[in-house]
């Protein structure tokens, strides 16, 4: 699953004591794993090799260019959703041939920006955006490729705030109207409309809304074709699950065993935008504990860790296995689960500093005991982690250190107070 273990009560991270990290670093801080980015990477190139596939990483997921540069050196495209993360990937060294760009509202700077870098595909979410590019395109001289994105109305069975696919949501046209699109715009001279994009949502947890997801595509790609379009492409989107929970999500060969059959032989290439699968597990967020307190029946620890440095759970309610950093032998999980309890542990709050009632990592969580200056790891923090972190609270983020083998580098430093007036003078 990942690169994170612990030995002798001891978590570490590859072959890295993460208390050894901490004692020079500090806390919060995000730990990366190489060998986990590269590991997971390589099992989905490898899952789909049967096909001409491109794997384009999901850089919202977590987007710092040091660890993009790893993914691009292993042979990774990417997945962008603004101007922003196409600077970070060439920042990066990505090849601009293998990025492809979604989102429902790329202004046209953004659009300027990625028809001069050379992009793969815009995904089109819209006839307006469509009209826009094509009114760009030829503005620029450039004849770029894009992917029509369409709702197969397929529901992934997820949160409703990562539920993508289904009508009735902001994302893509519905797929019975899709043939007018191409209709309407797929015989115009200044962009070459000739790929299918879908986008399910993210955190799918079974393999068959991908299945229904294709055989709707499929159907729609043959009509096009009669119809006397060119589609050389199917981009499946992401989603693919993570296991945050120990043993709960298909791997990349589950997914491929059922996907790779439907699409042999259709003389179609596949760009798939894996995130979370490739970077959840890839990163553990280590805080300290400040206080232990107690309230009525409940008792919370109180860390330095905050809603700010990780929103996931109370933005999805999404569940993150904590564990302290060491542990008596008899304390050593077996796996990760959120009704872990082993004897003697307690069932606790995990809350941070911020101001909020909704500032928690758990709760009622069964933990060992633990005391002021204890070090807690909040696993699988890798997807959605320090990207979507704030300074709110006016609270510096955290630094991020990236683990492999033996060696650690902070790959961005901590902020400090003068970072967070920096802009304002």
């Amino acid at each position: 699953m990942d690169y994170f273990c612990y030995k002798n009560g001891k978590l570490f991270a590859e072959n890295t004591e993460v208390e050894r990290i901490i004692a020079k670093i500090g806390t919060p801080v995000y730990i990366y794993s190489k060998a986990t980015f590269t590991n997971h990477l390589q099992k989905v190139q490898k899952a789909y090799s049967q096909l001409d596939t491109t794997v384009c990483y999901s850089v919202k997921a977590c987007g710092n260019i040091n660890i993009l540069k790893i993914l691009a050196e292993a042979g990774s495209g990417f997945d962008i959703v603004s101007g922003g993360e196409l600077y970070r990937t060439l920042q990066a060294g990505g090849e601009p041939s293998k990025i492809v760009y979604a989102g429902v509202g790329k202004t046209d700077k953004e659009i300027i920006e990625a028809l001069n870098a050379g992009i793969g595909y815009f995904n089109i979410e819209s006839e307006a955006e469509m009209e826009n590019l094509i009114h760009l395109a030829t503005q620029q001289g450039k004849c770029p490729k894009a992917a029509l994105r369409i709702n197969p109305d397929v529901d992934p069975k997820t949160h409703t705030y990562t539920t993508t696919g289904k009508k009735e949501t902001k994302f893509g046209v519905d797929i019975e109207r899709a043939r007018k699109v191409f209709a309407d715009y797929g015989k115009n001279k200044a962009v070459k409309l000739c790929a299918i994009h879908i986008h399910l949502g993210s955190a799918g947890k079974t393999v068959e809304p991908y299945v229904e997801a294709i055989k709707k595509a499929l159907v729609l790609i043959d009509q096009l074709r009669k119809d006397g379009f060119t589609i050389e492409a199917i981009d499946m989107g992401g989603g693919y699950g993570a296991d945050y929970t120990t043993g709960t999500a298909p791997s990349a060969e589950d997914y491929a065993a059922a996907i790779v059959p439907m699409l042999k032989g259709r003389n179609l290439k596949l760009i798939l935008e894996p995130g979370a699968s490739i970077a959840a597990n890839a990163a553990i967020l280590v805080t300290q504990v400040l206080y232990l307190k107690s309230s009525g029946s409940k008792r919370f620890v109180i860390v330095d860790a905050g809603m700010n440095d990780l929103i996931r759970p109370p933005l999805y309610n999404a569940f993150h296995f904590i564990w302290p950093a060491k542990v008596d032998k008899e304390f050593v999980p077996s796996c990760r689960h959120k009704d872990l309890q082993l004897a003697g542990t307690e069932v606790v709050d995990v809350v941070g500093p911020i101001c909020e009632g909704a500032d928690f990592f758990a709760k009622d969580r069964a933990l060992p005991p633990v005391k002021r200056g204890d070090l807690l790891s909040i696993f699988t923090a890798g997807a959605y982690g320090f990207t979507m972190s704030s300074n709110y609270n006016a609270r510096p983020r955290p630094a991020e250190v990236l683990v492999n083998g033996e060696e650690f580098t902070v790959i961005r430093r901590r902020e400090t107070y003068e970072d967070l007036t920096r802009l304002e003078k």
